[in-house]
């Protein structure tokens, strides 16, 4: 293979009418894979590969990129030693064809292995050539979940492409796409810029887009964005709110970022902060501005895409569109005040949850059922005022959804019902459970705090599971628009820290009743289907755990908690001196346990010393171990069944288990399915590998 000595830079810059700013991060990633990928397989040798963006250009940027693709060497196997070659040891026509066929001579045909081969060496080609089809085929080949067509073109893309620059140091890259021709001429800041620029080489890119006010590494235009905004929120003697969400979209509205404050009337801060945070965050895409110890001020930081011109009409204009927003939510507040949420809950009556299953009162009343039974089955865990605070939290908790607050602004739901409940007097855990019952809204959210918010939060998120898949709506690969995968790894995750053990398909089967799902049949397979579902969510929180010790646990995941605990166990049992031992001796247990169904035993059967010292070893550690089990102390349940091992060990090797007496073999095999039983209250040790 011959040594590269030359390189150069790859620049591929796709211009585009603006990309919506959701999509960039996902399609600068997979524009890098593919880029990585496609100059393997053309085995042309590249340093790093970097993809950045802008609303409105796609660019790929390669250093390192070798001039000519590597040369290849490779054998073909031919036909037999036998058959390639005639008694004076000639070539025959079968390796005179094989040969030919190769462009090779046959006289260059080698021998190995009983076999000729045919050395074949392929010099590697100009990367300028291959450039001309690997480039258009990468951009072919970028998917996205929504595609356009413009003009009589049948071609897609996610916005109409308008110019396309593709470069390989200086050399343009010739290709045609979707009419436009590839070039060195991009274009730069709509207003700023004074159109079109030359780019004289790839890697001159970044700093040409620069001169012509294009940030385009979105990297520095993020840290020039949380600089900017930080530096104008003090300016104003605050500090900025920076969610990672609104600076992320923010990020891909900008070229050439420029931040500004603006001020917004007093009297508006006697809203909740959520109404003022939310019109002007996800609506406006202002950044709220707080003082040092958390207090909303009436002041907002925004980024315009642009210099810093006429700054002061960009404020007004600003101020103007958010004072319209803060209006509406003044409004809807005042009117909101003049029911309570128990006059705004009558009116879910008219609001449908899902088709079939009713309204949505309907639902707040199976919430309060479902409360009611979590409550029983945590009994003195909870306090009398956990209790009722859960119970009017269920009441109430959707009540706000047919407030006009909450109607306009979706995102509030939840936090105004815990702020109406407030202002009506309700507990401040009844409040506060209203919020939480939602969390996780998002991957990463925080989970409920005060109990009241865990109890209500596990009804909601039981009832929305099992109705949903009470109308066969399971997800499935990646639809999930009812987010039942969030909800369920937030159950999990919620049960696991609160520590709490319940049984999850009981409460299934009271979310049935509930339901009036009737259909035996229908009912059987919601259960499987939901244990299904949990196992999976449950598998996620435990991804830090060995994956043998996983699947011994996960068996049965009616009590999430016992699960997450019995998995901590074993790992730790695992680093014991003779786990290897103990395991074996139960593993052995397990495999002759399955050919009996029956645990009586009779003692008067029990006539060998093995089996007799192995019976009272498992009576004595059996009412130990399942003490301790009850307690959720597995970790001393293992250490009492380990006592078994030898016992174990001695019975096998003295004893045949498999008598030719029908009585006395079922009554060993008995005895092992007892101990089988036991040990599986923990896990399934045949999976565990040691």
């Amino acid at each position: 293979m011959s040594e590269q000595k030359n390189f150069r830079t790859l620049l591929l810059e796709i211009g585009t009418e603006e990309i919506p700013a959701h999509a960039m991060p996902l399609i600068l990633m997979q524009l890098k894979d593919l880029a990585e990928k496609y100059l393997k397989d053309a085995r042309i040798n590249a340093g790093e590969v970097q993809t950045l963006g802008t609303p409105r250009r796609i660019s790929l940027l390669v250093k390192n990129v070798a001039e000519n693709q590597d040369d290849v060497e490779e054998e073909k196997r031919g036909p037999s030693t036998k058959i390639a070659f005639d008694a004076a040891g000639k070539p025959s026509k079968a390796a005179i064809g094989f040969a030919r066929g190769q462009k090779v001579s046959p006289e260059d045909l080698i021998t190995r292995d009983g076999y000729v081969y045919a050395v074949i060496h392929e010099s590697g080609k100009p990367t300028t050539e291959i450039l001309k089809d690997l480039l258009p085929n990468l951009i072919y080949n970028l998917n996205f979940q929504n595609n356009m067509r413009w003009g009589s073109l049948d071609f897609k893309f996610i916005r109409p492409i308008r110019w396309i620059v593709a470069l390989f140091g200086e050399e343009v890259i010739p290709f045609e796409l979707a009419n436009v021709h590839s070039g060195k001429i991009s274009r730069g800041h709509r207003v700023l810029s004074q159109g079109e620029f030359l780019i004289d080489a790839a890697e001159n890119y970044v700093d040409a887009c620069e001169k012509n006010f294009v940030i385009v590494d979105q990297n520095r235009r993020r840290a020039m964005i949380t600089a900017q905004i930080e530096a104008v929120a003090k300016e104003r003697g605050g500090k900025a709110e920076i969610s990672e969400e609104l600076l992320e979209e923010v990020l891909y509205l900008v070229e050439y970022p420029t931040a500004l404050s603006g001020d917004f009337e007093i009297k508006y801060l006697n809203l909740p902060p959520e109404a003022v945070i939310t019109p002007m965050r996800d609506h406006q895409r202002y950044f709220p501005v707080k003082t040092f110890d958390g207090k909303l001020m009436p002041i907002f930081v925004t980024v315009r895409n642009g210099g810093r011109d006429y700054l002061d009409i960009v404020q007004h204009g600003n101020e103007r569109v958010l004072k319209a927003r803060l209006e509406d939510a003044q409004f809807f507040f005042n009117e909101d005040r003049k029911k309570n949420l128990d006059q705004h809950r009558d009116k879910l009556k008219t609001v449908v949850f899902q088709e079939g299953l009713g309204s949505v009162y309907e639902k707040t009343e199976r919430l309060v059922k479902l409360a009611e039974k979590i409550c029983d089955m945590l009994g003195e865990k909870i306090s009398e005022a956990d209790r009722k605070n859960s119970i009017r939290a269920a009441e109430i908790s959707k009540a706000d959804l047919v407030t006009g607050m909450v109607t306009e602004f979706t995102e509030l739901q939840g936090i105004m019902g815990r702020e109406y409940a407030k202002l009506d007097g309700e507990n401040l855990e009844v409040a506060t459970a209203i919020d939480e019952h939602y969390m996780p809204r998002f991957a990463g959210d925080a989970q409920p705090k005060t109990t009241a918010g865990r109890i209500l939060s596990l009804a909601d998120k039981i009832d929305n599971i099992v109705a949903t898949f009470s109308r066969g709506l399971i997800p499935t690969g990646s639809q999930d628009p009812f987010a039942l995968r969030r909800q369920a790894l937030g159950l999990v995750n919620m049960l696991a820290e609160a520590g709490w053990s319940i049984s999850l398909s009981e409460l299934v089967e009271l979310a049935m009743d509930l339901l009036h799902v009737t259909d035996e049949v229908g009912r059987e397979k919601i259960q499987k289907d939901f244990a299904e579902f949990i196992r999976l969510r449950v598998k996620n929180v435990l991804s830090s755990t060995r994956y043998d010790v996983v699947d011994a646990v996960i068996g049965d995941v009616d009590d999430v908690f016992a699960v997450t605990i019995k998995a901590a166990a074993i790992e730790q049992f695992l680093n014991t001196p003779d786990a290897v031992k103990n395991i074996q001796s139960f593993v052995r247990v397990g495999n002759i346990a399955k050919k009996s169904e029956s645990t009586e035993i009779n003692e008067g059967l029990i006539k060998l010393d093995a089996e007799q010292i192995l019976c009272k070893a498992f009576a004595a550690v059996k009412v130990v171990a399942e003490e301790l089990i009850d307690k959720k102390d597995f970790i001393g349940a293992l250490d009492a069944l380990k006592k078994l091992s030898t016992p174990i060990d001695s019975f096998f090797d003295s004893v045949m288990v498999m008598d030719e007496n029908l009585e006395v073999r079922k009554n060993r095999l008995a005895l092992l399915k007892s101990i089988d039983d036991l040990l599986a209250k923990i896990a399934d040790f045949g999976k565990l590998i040691v």
